[in-house]
Parts: C-alpha cells; sequence; structure tokens
C-alpha cells in the first residue's frame, strides 16, 4: 500500500521521530550531539520554526515542533541533510544516515502539546540514559534541562509551556517539574506515537465512529477539519498560479504587480510579498524555492516573507477571508 503523503500544514504541532537507517547509531559522541544541536538553534529563529520539546538518544531523536513561516519539509531537509554530510565526514563513512522517511504526526494541541512534552522529554530516562529525574534535570541533550534553566538553548520555546504551570518561573517550574515526575510511572506511551492506533475511538452522538487518520493524532472533530483543508489545498494547487495570486493580493494593495515582485523595504510591497509567500506556501503548496523564483528572493527571503505575511493574517482574519474568496473566484 502506498504511503500516505504528509500532513505540512502551517500552526500545527508536528512530532518527528527520526531513526538511523538499520536503527544503527547517529550521534556516537558529545560532539555528535553538540553538533546536531548547533544546527537546531542556527535554524529555528532562520525559519520561523517553533521547538517545544526534543531529545537526542543514540540511534534516534524526537522532537516536538509546530512550522510557521517555513514548511516542516524544508526545514528537516535542511537539518537532516546538514547532519548526514557532517557525520559521514567526520566518521569516514557514506551512504544513508537515515532511514528513508522521517516519522511525522500532527497533533491536536489541546490535549496532546503538555503530554507529547513530557513523553518526549522523559525518553533519556526510559532508554536508560539517565538514571534518575534528577540526572534528567541536568541532561544536555533533551529540552528538559532547558525548561528546568539548567541549559539555554536558542530558539526553544520555553515561556509558552512553562507560563501553563505557574505565574512565576519557581512555581511554574515545580509544577511542571512534578508534571513530569507523574509520567514516569505511565511508562511506555504507544497512544501517542502511533496515528494509526485509532486511539480516539470514542462514539460520536449519532453512534457513528470518530474519524481517524493514521497521520493525525486528535479527535475526530479534528481530523476532519485537516482532511477538509487539505482537500481544499489538494484542489486549488496548480489552478490557483502565482500569478493570479500575485494579481489578488496587489490588486487588494493597490499596487502595481511588478512592484510587489521587485525587492525593496518598503512597506506595502514588502507586506504584500509576504502575504504571497505565506500564502503560496501553506495553502497552495508551492515550495519555497518556486515562489523564491516567482518573487527573485533567496530562501531566507522566502522564509522572512512568509513569517511577515503569517504576522499579519493572524491580525487580519478579515483579510484572509476575502483574499482565499477572491483567488477562488
Amino acid at each position: 500500500m502506498p504511503r500516505l503523503a504528509r500532513l505540512d500544514i502551517a500552526g500545527l504541532l508536528q512530532h518527528v521521530i527520526v531513526r538511523g537507517i538499520e536503527r544503527c547509531d547517529i550521534f556516537v559522541d558529545d560532539i555528535d550531539r553538540q553538533n546536531f544541536v548547533d544546527r537546531v538553534t542556527t535554524l529555528l529563529p532562520e525559519t520561523g520554526v517553533h521547538c517545544y520539546a526534543w531529545a537526542i538518544l543514540s540511534n534516534h531523536f524526537h522532537m516536538l515542533l509546530m512550522p510557521t513561516a517555513t514548511s516542516l519539509a524544508s526545514f528537516m531537509r535542511r537539518l537532516l541533510t546538514g547532519y548526514a554530510v557532517s557525520f559521514n565526514r567526520r566518521h569516514k563513512r557514506c551512504g544513508h544516515l537515515f532511514q528513508n522517511r522521517y516519522k511525522s504526526i500532527v497533533c491536536e494541541e489541546e490535549p496532546y502539546l503538555l503530554e507529547l512534552i513530557r513523553y518526549i522529554h522523559l525518553n533519556p530516562l526510559r532508554a536508560g540514559m539517565v538514571a534518575s529525574l534528577d540526572e534528567l534535570d541536568h541532561y544536555r541533550w533533551s529540552g528538559h534541562a532547558v525548561l528546568m534553566g539548567n541549559r539555554s538553548i536558542s530558539g526553544q520555546e520555553t515561556n509558552s509551556v512553562l507560563g501553563r504551570f505557574g505565574n512565576t518561573l519557581d512555581i511554574a517550574q515545580q509544577n511542571y517539574r512534578q508534571f513530569v515526575a507523574d509520567g514516569i510511572k505511565k511508562g511506555r506511551r504507544d497512544d501517542l506515537v502511533g496515528g494509526g492506533l485509532r486511539r480516539s475511538q470514542s462514539e460520536r452522538k449519532d453512534n457513528e465512529p470518530e474519524s481517524f487518520d493514521e497521520r493525525i493524532l486528535g479527535g475526530g472533530d479534528f481530523v476532519d477539519e485537516l482532511k477538509r483543508h487539505v482537500e481544499l489545498q489538494t484542489k486549488m494547487q496548480g489552478v490557483v498560479t502565482l500569478p493570479r495570486l500575485l494579481e489578488v493580493v496587489s490588486g487588494m494593495w493597490g499596487l502595481d504587480p511588478e512592484v510587489v515582485r521587485r525587492p525593496s523595504k518598503t512597506r506595502a510591497p514588502a507586506a504584500a510579498r509576504g502575504i504571497i509567500c505565506h500564502l503560496a506556501i501553506f495553502e497552495l503548496g508551492y515550495r519555497g524555492n518556486e515562489v523564491g523564483r516567482f518573487l527573485h528572493l533567496g530562501s531566507s527571503g522566502v522564509s522572512l516573507s512568509a513569517k511577515r505575511g503569517e504576522k499579519i493574517l493572524r491580525v487580519e482574519t478579515a483579510m484572509l477571508r476575502q483574499l482565499m474568496a477572491e483567488i477562488e473566484k
């Protein structure tokens, strides 16, 4: 049976699991681990991807990510390709380092965000890489130590996580640590990593089973909403051309389309380019390099513009609805 396409949608949590090919070690020592962390901390702010949790083991790693301005596929491609090249060079090996496809599961934020953070951060303890929660508090290769204030990692979301546990840092960290401690006795949580386990197959009020999808961790309503979004994206992809998108966005801003396509820092054209980048990549499914060629932007320029457009549309929700209505005409 062919594998289903990944769901790569902006603003949604993604639990990412990457394993070494044939279960080989992808982290031999702390030099490898630091190399990986350095690459992550460089890419997170550059791409606008949010990281809520992460843990490095020997032959695999977990990350809980939310792409915003850059697609998850683009982020992972840059991370894995760069790390594999440097790993192979350092250890004098050749060939693939990772399994052909990383696993990514789209996750409903409530109630799964905190459960996944706890699950991911307990991985080193479950794997025997640390002997106790006290050791995990200082374990360098997990986001848990960052939340406990014992390590600093650029790009990891700390305030938004700890803010769910208390109004002051000390109280939040204490409550968070107790939450993690309570999870130790839960053991393995296959329900959090197996998208096809039908873990949420409760019955609706009409006695029909809830929808499910092996790529999604969430309730039936969440699954249905995502499927509708993907169907709309698929329907519009290839039908709505980049020139058409440029025409609609430029018209709403009262701009000459060719002015929008010319790189400049003038506010209105820059905002229009940002909206085009965001809609093209995250609503219409275009690749970043396609959008970059059309707008005469490099990869970093597309990422920054998409981030700007996402911020504008997050505030101007009426504008987004109007744009989509105009595009579909």
